[in-house]
């Protein structure tokens, strides 16, 4: 067993609003606790880390790879420990000395049989806790109507909580059911089903309460777990303030997002099979995860009853409603936090915001277009090319196609092209370019436009330029946020103009700034 010591909580922020820090509590040798995190790199533990952190706890994590670590912005905060949860002897490393255990790890995005395989993980964790000294466990279960016949997926959750509470070592089980943020599996159902699809034909399940939680309400109770009475050791049932059907949180979300009512038709043929398949087909959710969310999803999911106020306090402003919480996930969505931008991101994050850890299908649907090219033209002369974009500078490409977008613009209520530009060499934030408005400008590094044009969805073009060993390179990026199935046809219906567009633009521009290097040259 191998692992790696880091220290110091520096650079990390103190969050505001209802993203409430419960400060750790010294032990008796005035040491802060230290908190071991299994399931570091999933959706809760990535956001529950900095938190703890923020709070002045020391964080240890054990995860198989400490590659998935080192791209997170409190990576050099924590101790690393390497193994695998199903392991005995590296959960007993890991558990050693800890005094509180957060056990946020799920098989089943493994596939195959993942109750068996969170079973043997939850019978290390409370071997290894008992044996290591913990003092509290706090888990993550799921939410579930009692006495009913229950889905492999909460089946398997109860079963592990069962296992904890029996462990000896004093265990909090808080049982959620549907997340909301981005990311989270069930919210991302949520999103590409209301976004994709203008009717749904749905499993009788649409009409099943659920009371859906917002991640930063969970965090809130998961970092008041650690502070509890002593010797409390149960389950207790968390959720929003909202009772909805399932129906109902989607077209919650279609208001949010700026579309329609969703028609939704419940035909009682759709077995949890084939609505795993179609869900399968109409989502980025791997099937492996819509299956056992789908199976889940035939019970009501709302809270038998509201202990956890006597045992946790609501956070000061109260618990987050679904809607707005949909907002959150939303709004906080910025261009900087694309994964392939080659801006700086901000490692600021909201709860509901994306991290480098969450899965490929996680997030928005997110349409790109992207070009380099490498020149012998020195950074400068790039940038001398780029700022010049638009007006009557034209935009280096295919300007028959650039004249019948904007006068097809004009005819819908748009902006069309007459706006034009302030200046034919110099750009600043805020400023007009044709469709297009400034929305950031890096001197010599980087110029962000966004779109003004009527569009189903949100656009952002940006051109960007870098140092290389013997010039520059020049990158271009465009951007594309569909807005429910018509954003994706728009998208689709434009990609035979992008290759001619895009690429003509990159290269002329390349081209432009080549030009005047020889032109100085030739002086």
């Amino acid at each position: 067993m191998s692992h790696d010591a880091h220290a110091g909580t520096a650079g990390l922020r103190a969050p505001s609003g209802a993203e409430q820090i419960l400060r750790s509590v010294p032990g008796p040798d005035g040491a802060a606790p230290l908190v071991l995190v299994l399931g570091a790199t999933g959706y809760i533990g990535g956001r529950l880390v900095p938190r703890l952190l923020n709070g002045g706890y020391r964080v240890r994590v054990l995860t198989r790879s400490a590659d998935r670590i080192q791209p997170l912005p409190w990576a050099s905060e924590v101790e690393i420990f390497t193994g695998d949860a199903a392991d005995r002897d590296a959960v007993l490393a890991a558990t050693s000395g800890a005094d509180i255990v957060y056990h946020l790890v799920h098989s089943m995005n493994g596939g195959g049989d993942f109750a068996a395989a969170d079973r043997r993980i939850a019978r290390n964790v409370a071997y290894g806790s008992a044996r290591g000294g913990v003092r509290r466990i706090v888990y993550l279960g799921g939410l579930h109507p009692d006495g009913a016949r229950l889905s492999r997926h909460l089946a398997s959750r109860r079963e592990v909580g069962d296992i904890l509470l029996r462990s000896g070592v004093p265990t909090l089980v808080l049982q959620a059911g549907v997340v909301i943020g981005s990311g989270s599996a069930s919210f991302e159902m949520v999103r590409h089903l209301t976004e994709v699809l203008p009717y749904m034909p749905a499993p009788k399940w649409v009409r099943n309460r659920i009371q859906p939680i917002a991640v930063r309400d969970v965090l809130h109770y998961l970092l008041a777990g650690a502070r509890v009475d002593a010797e409390l050791n149960r389950t207790v049932d968390i959720g929003g303030p909202d009772v909805l059907r399932y129906g109902q949180m989607m077209n919650g979300y279609a208001v949010e997002a700026g579309l329609p009512q969703r028609g939704i038709a419940a035909l009682p043929v759709l077995t949890p099979r084939l609505a795993s398949l179609w869900v399968g087909l109409v989502t980025p959710v791997p099937q492996q995860i819509a299956r056992p969310l789908v199976e889940s999803l035939q019970h009501p999911c709302v809270m038998a009853d509201h202990d956890v106020d006597r045992i946790i306090p609501r956070p000061p402003d109260g618990l987050t409603g679904y809607r707005e919480a949909v907002r959150m996930a939303l709004g906080r969505i910025a261009i900087d936090d694309v994964e392939t931008s080659w801006v700086d991101a901000s490692v600021d994050r909201a709860p509901s915001d994306p991290l480098p850890s969450d899965p490929d299908w996680a997030g928005r649907t997110v349409f790109t277009d992207h070009r380099r090219r490498r020149t012998v033209a020195d950074p400068d002369a790039v940038w001398a090319a780029i700022v010049q974009i638009g007006g009557v500078n034209g935009w280096y490409s295919a300007p028959l196609l650039w004249a019948l977008r904007g006068w097809a613009d004009r005819i819908i209520g748009g902006v069309g092209l007459q706006r034009g530009r302030r200046t034919r060499s110099h750009l600043r934030q805020g400023d007009a370019v044709d469709v297009w408005r400034v929305e950031a400008v890096q001197p010599g590094r980087l110029l962000r436009l966004r779109a003004e044009m009527r569009v189903p969805g949100s656009a952002w073009l940006e051109l960007g330029v870098t140092p290389s060993a013997t010039g520059a390179e020049y990158r271009q990026r465009a951007v594309f946020f569909p807005r429910g199935l018509s954003g994706r046809l728009y998208w689709l219906a434009m990609l035979p103009f992008h290759g001619l567009i895009f690429r003509g633009m990159a290269r002329r521009i390349v081209a432009t700034a080549e030009d005047a290097l020889f032109s100085r040259a030739a002086r």
